[in-house]
């Protein structure tokens, strides 16, 4: 008999939950041959039954699967050999009915076959293990779409204890939040998103890390400095174009050499072209990713521009590959997986102190720093 492990899609009015199921294949000959013996499916195990044949209640055997101390050392003991031989299994579900809270976590996320969001997923589940937390990840296909009610229904069906709301900021896709977060029972960590004095937030610091490129360019000794944006309905592509004109009106230099990409290689190569056919004599330009950065090097290399001789580049977000782009390239690194697991934190947080009873935490926005990684791309040589 085999057993295949599948990823089921669930589809709702505007994404996706993952749920997973395991199908048996396998015919009625299979039971019959030899050396194979039938799986039977045994029957749940009750508390009720447990509590029979232990001679208690049933709110005895409660406390003693929930740790309570009021139980005397042989009961609890007699109780245990009970659900060991028995082989008990407390339903999860009926205990977050009973004590309030499920030990689960809501994740409304996007894009997983991109970098960004994939390593922050990676993160939220590394953070979510650790505090001992499981996850229910919900997928939207379409990100800029407004209508949320469903997963926020599905969510809160599935008794979540919170909802980190991994969704990139673009268009208007959080006027829901204007106009008026809907009527949660749980607290919502947003990601990703424009700070709001009564959201907690967890988001990198996309303005600073623009502006770190540019200056880093600006040191070198470039005065030409073209930018290709990612899709400026994205709060955070905004936010890095920001950071560009920042540097450069402090350097009281030229802010309009500006094409708009679309996070894609092949939009970084049409861009790069944009810029030179506007200004030839451009000598350098941040590329508000690196998958476009890769397609702004493409097109160099097929114009005959030398990088960093004749033009040089700085990308945003540094992947893995980056490191071997030819030239290597320098970029601003953000630890999307330390977003996730920061986001984990601070709603962990809110949820404890709820769960003690103790002051309410006060939403904020917690900005992560990004960090210059520096490689021949950008480099001028010093004659």
């Amino acid at each position: 008999m085999k057993t295949l492990l599948t990823l089921r899609q669930v589809k709702l009015d505007v994404g996706f939950l993952l749920c997973y199921n395991v199908i048996v294949n396998g015919n009625d000959n299979m039971i019959n041959r030899p050396g194979l013996t039938s799986m039977t499916v045994k029957k749940r195990v009750t508390i009720t039954q447990v509590a029979t044949e232990a001679g208690v209640s049933t709110q005895t055997v409660s406390r003693v699967i929930n740790y309570h101390q009021n139980v005397a050392p042989e009961t609890r003991q007699r109780v245990l050999q009970v659900i060991d031989r028995l082989g008990y299994q407390p339903s999860n579900i009926a205990r977050s009915l009973i004590q309030g809270y499920s030990g689960t976590l809501g994740v409304v996320g996007y894009g997983l076959e991109y970098f960004g969001p994939s390593r922050t997923l990676s993160g939220i589940e590394q953070q979510a293990n650790e505090l001992g937390y499981s996850l229910l990840l919900s997928l939207m296909r379409q990100p800029e779409k407004n209508d949320v009610e469903q997963v926020l229904r599905d969510m809160l069906s599935r008794y979540v204890d919170g909802i980190i709301w991994a969704m990139p900021e673009i268009g208007n896709n959080r006027d829901w939040i204007q106009q008026g977060t809907p009527q949660l029972s749980v607290p919502i960590v947003f990601l990703s998103m424009e700070p709001h004095p009564n959201l907690s937030v967890v988001a990198v610091d996309n303005r600073s890390g623009g502006r770190m490129a540019t200056e880093h360019l600006l040191d070198q000794g470039y005065l030409t400095i073209g930018l290709i944006t990612g899709p400026l309905d994205w709060w955070e592509a905004r936010q890095r174009q920001l950071g560009w004109q920042d540097a450069l009106k402090e350097a009281c230099t030229e802010d309009h050499l500006v094409v708009e990409g679309d996070w894609t290689a092949e939009s970084g190569e049409r861009g790069l072209r944009q810029l030179l056919e506007q200004r030839p004599d451009m000598d350098a330009v941040f590329v508000c990713n690196d998958q476009m950065a890769l397609g702004a090097l493409q097109a160099a290399r097929q114009m005959g521009i030398r990088v960093p001789e004749d033009l040089a580049l700085v990308g945003f977000d540094d992947i893995p590959e980056s490191a071997y782009f030819y030239p290597p390239l320098s970029t601003v690194r953000q630890d999307m997986v330390e977003l996730g697991r920061c986001a984990v934190r601070e709603l962990g947080c809110i949820i404890e102190a709820s769960q003690q009873g103790r002051a309410v935490v006060e939403p904020r926005t917690i900005l992560l720093q990004l960090q210059l990684i520096i490689r021949e791309s950008s480099v001028r040589e010093r004659g």
